[in-house]
């Protein structure tokens, strides 16, 4: 107890690290520039950068500085009080923050609460439009919070699902949605454990949502979920089997699939052959050809909702992933720089990731001082975020600069951000 009682206190301190992280970057100050403010509003010299950082990271608790952090972040000192509360372990204390932009992003009322007592057990399709609403409210808000914020809620949603289905009574036509539901559900619910580095989570997820897709015969669904689950394996070190799924989720799809979701599992295809080495460059190639090609045809049916976010600018930085584990600089960064410069801001993670196939691709291309200032650029994002791909990240890229320790630029990032290369995972 004494122990799980610790990690929820670890959790919360890192909780109140993110919403102090989203006030400065609201704000539009860096940790440096927040420390100087603080600095010179208290009259001391004893906040740093380094003191910043570790507020936001939830290894300390600066209540001692709440009257001049209100000021400079302009938010009632009140709400700060709260919040550190709540990271001290006040179980009535409610956290600002990721919490509200969830509840902003997800439609009002719980369908998933267990109306079926009041309705005699039976549900129609109302409460799966409403189920519908609230999955797709997770999607949003995975855009712009990371699996750390995220994972209680979802696994909360998917639990919920799955006992709607187990304990309702329904017609064929509404079971054959709830089911729908429950497999989008398990599909971002399992890129958010991944995310959150809850790895056997996320499998445990991605294979409950391709049984309930393939149980509402819903082909592109269930490739989906293969390929998420593909991309998984090839991320975690099963390569081989990475490559096998990922070709099987496209055949699962079809060739009557829509464009949007063929382009998307080509990619996935392209990313395992390039997890597999050099050897399966041509391979992977040739998928991005392919998945370019199924992005421009619009003949076919329209997409599913789940897919509303691919692109040609996402298949682009697909492409520029690619070239870059490929050892291929000079095509990755004009793409990632063309891409980057026209990206949302508020993709805050994504911003991150991509960045950082940037400094390796730059690093990979003998420009060492300009792999540093998009290496300090990938720090700078990831410090606010609770993913664990960012921070893998982090690693890969401090990592690759270390070949050019002699350089300035290089030695000062790594000098002062290298204990990150070493953090465990």
């Amino acid at each position: 107890m004494a122990a799980e009682r610790g990690l929820m206190g670890d959790d919360r301190r890192r909780q109140f690290g993110l919403y102090l992280a989203g006030l400065r970057r609201r704000t539009g100050k860096s940790q440096r520039q927040l420390a100087a403010l603080l600095c010179a509003l208290s009259g001391t010299t004893s906040i740093t950068r380094n003191e910043v950082s570790r507020w936001e990271r939830g290894g300390r608790v600066p209540d001692t500085w709440l009257p001049f952090l209100a000021a400079v972040l302009h938010v009632p000192e009140a709400q700060l009080q709260q919040a550190v509360s709540y990271a001290r372990g006040d179980r009535l204390a409610q956290l600002p923050g990721a919490t509200q932009t969830l509840a902003q992003l997800l439609p009002p009322g719980d369908p998933l609460e267990p109306r079926a007592a009041r309705t005699g057990r039976r549900i129609g399709i109302d409460t799966v439009a409403g189920l519908a609403g609230r999955v797709h409210g997770l999607r949003l808000a995975d855009d712009v919070l990371s699996g750390g914020d995220l994972i209680v809620p979802a696994f909360r949603e998917l639990s919920a699902a799955v006992a709607l289905h187990r304990d309702s009574t329904y017609s064929d036509d509404v079971g054959r949605a709830l089911l729908v539901q429950i497999g989008e559900l398990a599909q971002i619910a399992g890129w958010i454990a991944s995310d959150a580095g809850r790895l056997e989570d996320a499998e445990r997820a991605y294979q409950l949502g391709i049984s309930a897709a393939r149980q509402a015969g819903d082909g592109p669904l269930v490739a989906n979920l293969a390929g998420s689950l593909a991309y998984h394996w090839s991320n975690s070190g099963r390569e081989d089997e990475g490559v096998d799924l990922a070709r099987a989720a496209v055949d699962e799809a079809g060739e009557d699939a829509p464009g949007k979701t063929r382009a998307l599992f080509f990619d996935r295809v392209a990313w395992a052959h390039t997890k597999m080495g050099r050897t399966h460059a041509q391979a992977a190639m040739r998928a991005l050809g392919e998945a370019h090609e199924a992005l421009g045809d619009e003949d076919g049916p329209e997409a599913p909702q789940w897919a509303y976010w691919v692109s040609r600018e996402e298949l682009e930085v697909m492409d520029a992933r690619v070239y870059t584990e490929l050892h291929r600089p000079l095509r990755a960064v004009p793409l990632l720089t063309d891409v980057l410069g026209r990206y949302d801001a508020t993709h805050a993670r994504e911003l991150a990731l991509y960045r950082s196939w940037l400094a390796v691709a730059l690093a990979d291309a003998n420009e060492p001082e300009q792999a540093a200032t998009e290496a300090l650029r990938v720090i700078e994002l990831s410090g606010d975020l609770a993913s664990d791909r960012t921070a893998s990240r982090t690693r890969v890229v401090l990592e690759r600069l270390r070949e050019y320790d002699d350089v300035p630029e290089v030695h000062t990032v790594l000098a002062e951000h290298g204990h990150l290369r070493l953090a465990e995972s």
